[in-house]
């Protein structure tokens, strides 16, 4: 790497400091330090040689990275992505190179001048990477090539430094969490950081942010794998260090309650074609409904104020009230996604930054609303302009907040407008809070023309099992209220002029679907039974005892796996023996003598756990985890064990071990469970068995076979391993697909491993409950499907269709599939009478 590197300007136009940028999120750097341009041209080139690694959506923003790890954001205006794209045109596509000097973006002065906040044009640095501002212009005009800003290498060493001359205690983390330090975690270190006098901060390549403002915090846009640098001072410093180090590393235990977000990167709006909308699926599902357009009018708010103490009072009883609001509504919430959302926001709302910043405006004589509103812009502003599609989604919840609290500085009526029932409802964009004021049963669906699959909306969506569609573009709003819509969220679909067949085909598989769950509800408790008479039990996956009560309902005849991780999660002090125990007495009662699968505590990887400080691993997935994690920490596995053998009547539970890679691993658990046997007096064998999650234990099941009691196979771990693909990877995550032939012919292996031993194989991952995948499953040996409740009764109604001697000719068809793709295609027949 050469010694200096010389970032070029962009633009013509006069250099300026970014402090002068009246914009907070820039002038106080949180995004990166930099410098400023007021243009008087009308093209952006590159600084320097750099891959393109963004380009905005509404093309106001390039993101680039250049070499020695240095990431820059070129910013064209202020507050110019409310123009959605307008009077600019992209000239780079994301991934492509670029030479220093190549344009990146054009634009129309005029219309800025006329629709934007300002002109002038942020050039940050974002990453220094191996770099360091040695020297920089501004305060005079430049033109477009001209040396800009100057960069000089440093060590690892001098990059890691603390910025801050005061002294203070410093820690370097490396960020374990999945999909970055994004809205939820980020108030959790807020929510830490305030128990603490001490002042603290988290700094990235010269980045800084209050560890008190979460959205500060989302502005680092730090990811997975990240290095970033903890700082405290004051009074309680180290307490206050190691508790945020210990949180952020321990990874808040935030992934276990994110579903994996969808791989594909959000496409362009797509205009209508032949009555067809193209989005994005947020949540799977049909439905047919008449077309209501949630309008969010804009509020109206005064610039100047009536006096800085009369303004300061409005925003602090309009903050109370909307925190009042959210936390009544937490209080009445049991639904996790729900509160999940509505705890983020109270966060936001509680943003010492924002609150600063608003203020600082009041101060200068602005209305309290005008304050507000332009503080929410700025930080918008900010995690708009980042690469990571989550963080930019993040910027709805602002808005969201701003909404609410200009309403009630307004007077007017925040409550949301009546929805007429059937309703398919469409927006540009719809709020969390509003979604959450709807009543569920009064809509059929909803389409948005942006929004992303990761929002919270989507979340709610998809907990509420509303089919929704995202990002189906600006054809949205061109839809007349009342019109019939056919919204198919499976294929990411919004019909805006179904004629008679289309409806009728549309009833049809409407028809079908609620008949197929109507009548399997009706059968469910009645046990599950090949066509042959055969027995073939469905379990439930359970995560609590009300999840067991639930499954019951569902036609549950057991459980194949509970997940004691919930009792470990989200909580400082792992839990002891009696109530390990009690938990565990209560599941078990709760199923009325059938059979119950405990498996060991597994987390580490995409689980951990905050009282278990684990060094951070450059691949969690293959780290220290399940099993492995266990047999490191064995006073907490003879505490687990202990606790299930008190389980009444003795044996009444089963065991199964997690990410079991060697036989050494299931010999060390047998021998602590006969010591824990032992010790506690314990007469009787209590089953234990295998989970095969990785390729190793499927090639090996012949030797687990022969010292295990039962396998069960984990399809959702194996099938990452088996295909070297994160399931947590935002975009691999849809790629994933546990009817690749390569994972079926693990399973096969499995099954015939255990056949040698006359073992029993069951499958307990998401596989189990695929309606396409059971008659393969069942073809290859398994002989027990653990599932997700809801999957219950239409996973017994298939089975008593099916011939076992068909089911083997499938598997064995199956098996020699180039995809999974061809796999589901030769299964839909089979299902549907053609096999």
């Amino acid at each position: 790497m050469a010694a200096e590197l010389v970032l070029l300007s962009p633009l013509d136009g006069w250099a300026a400091p970014l402090a002068e940028v009246p914009d907070p999120v820039f002038a106080q750097a949180m995004l990166g330090d930099g410098v400023a341009i007021d243009p008087t041209s009308a093209v952006l080139h590159a600084p320097c040689d750099a891959v393109v690694i963004n380009v905005h959506a509404s093309r106001h923003a390039v993101s680039l990275r250049a070499a020695g790890g240095l990431e820059l954001l070129l910013h064209v205006g202020l507050e110019t992505v409310a123009l959605n794209g307008e009077g600019f045109a992209a000239q780079v596509a994301e991934g492509q190179q670029v030479r220093a000097g190549d344009p990146l973006l054009s634009f129309d002065l005029e219309v800025l001048a006329r629709r934007a906040t300002s002109l002038i044009s942020p050039l940050v640095i974002t990453t220094l990477g191996d770099h360091a501002i040695s020297a920089r212009v501004s305060g005079r005009r430049v033109s477009v090539g001209d040396a800009l800003i100057t960069l000089t290498a440093v060590t690892s060493d001098t990059a890691a430094a603390p910025l801050s001359a005061a002294p203070e205690l410093t820690r370097r983390i490396t960020i374990p969490l999945p999909h970055g330090l994004h809205a939820r975690p980020a108030a959790k270190v807020a929510e830490c950081a305030r128990r603490f006098t001490a002042e603290s901060a988290i700094t990235r390549a010269g980045r800084r942010a209050s560890t008190r403002s979460p959205v500060a915090l989302m502005s680092l846009g730090l990811q997975q794998g990240d290095e970033a640098m903890v700082s405290a001072s004051g009074p309680d410093a180290e307490a206050a260090l190691s508790a945020l180090a210990a949180l952020i590393e321990g990874g808040m235990g935030e992934a276990a309650t994110l579903a994996p977000p969808p791989a594909e990167p959000l496409p362009a709006p797509s205009p209508a074609v032949a009555g067809l909308l193209k989005g994005v699926t947020a949540a799977p599902g049909l439905a047919i409904g008449r077309a209501v357009h949630l309008v969010r009018e804009e509020i109206a708010v005064a610039r100047d104020g009536a006096g800085v103490a009369h303004e300061e009072a409005a925003l602090a009883a309009a903050l109370t009230e909307i925190g009042a609001q959210i936390g009544d509504a937490l209080k009445r919430d049991a639904d996790p996604a729900r509160r999940s959302i509505l705890t983020a926001h109270l966060a936001l709302l509680e943003d010492p930054e924002l609150a600063t910043e608003a203020r600082r405006q009041i101060g200068e004589g602005r209305s309290a609303g005008f304050a507000w509103r332009s503080a929410i812009g700025g930080f918008a502003e900010a995690l708009g302009a980042l690469a990571d599609r989550r963080m930019v989604e993040r910027v709805a919840d602002l808005r969201d907040l701003e909404r609410r609290v200009l309403a009630v500085l307004a007077g007017g009526d925040t409550t949301e407008p009546e929805i007429p029932a059937g309703a398919i409802l469409l927006a540009d964009e719809i709020l969390p809070s509003q979604l959450m004021a709807i009543a569920p049963e009064r809509l059929a669906g909803l389409c948005m023309a942006r929004g992303g699959p990761t929002s919270h909306v989507a979340i709610l969506a998809a907990a509420m099992g509303l089919p929704a569609v995202v990002a189906a573009g600006p054809g949205v709003a061109t839809i007349g209220d009342g019109a019939t819509l056919i919204l198919d969220a499976d294929a990411g679909t919004l019909q805006t002029a179904p004629d008679a067949r289309a409806l009728e085909a549309a009833q049809r598989r409407l028809g079908e679907r609620a008949e197929r769950r109507i009548a399997a509800r009706a059968a469910a408790g009645a046990p599950a039974r090949l066509a042959d008479g055969a027995p073939l039990p469905v379990l439930a996956n359970l995560g609590s005892l009300a999840e067991a009560q639930g499954a019951l309902e569902a036609g549950a005849e057991g459980s194949g796996l509970l997940r004691t991780e919930f009792l470990f999660l989200d909580r400082e002090t792992p839990p002891d023996e009696d109530e390990q125990a009690e938990r565990y007495q209560a599941i078990a009662d709760a199923l009325q003598g059938r059979p119950l699968v405990i498996r060991l505590l597994d987390i580490g990887g995409d689980k951990p756990a905050s009282y278990l400080p684990m060094a951070a691993e450059d691949n969690p997935a293959l780290g220290v985890r399940g099993v492995r994690l266990a047999l490191r920490h064995p006073a907490l596995l003879r505490t687990q064990l202990r606790a299930i053998l008190r389980v009444a009547p003795a044996g009444r539970c089963s065991l199964m071990v997690p990410m079991v890679s060697r036989l050494s691993e299931l010999r060390a658990v047998r021998a602590a469970l006969d010591e824990a046997r032992s010790d506690l007096g314990v007469a009787g064998r209590l089953d234990l068995g295998v989970m095969v999650e990785t390729p190793a234990a499927a090639m090996m099941a012949d030797q687990f076979a022969a010292e295990a009691d039962f396998l069960s196979i984990g399809t959702n771990d194996l099938t990452q391993y088996a295909l070297a693909m994160d399931r947590g990877h935002p975009e691999l995550a849809a790629e994933i697909d546990g009817l690749e032939p390569a994972v079926l012919r693990l399973i096969a292996k499995t099954c015939e491993g255990a056949r040698g031993h006359a073992l029993g194989v069951s499958v307990c991952g998401a596989l189990a409950g695929d309606l396409a995948a059971i008659p393969i499953l069942i073809g290859l040996g398994v002989g027990r499907l653990s599932m997700a409740t809801g999957a219950i009764p239409e996973a017994k109604a298939l089975i008593r269709t099916l011939s076992p001697k068909a089911c083997q000719a499938l598997a064995a068809q199956a098996l020699d599939q180039p995809s999974a793709a061809a796999v589901r295609a030769l299964s839909e027949t089979f299902r549907t009478g053609g096999g």
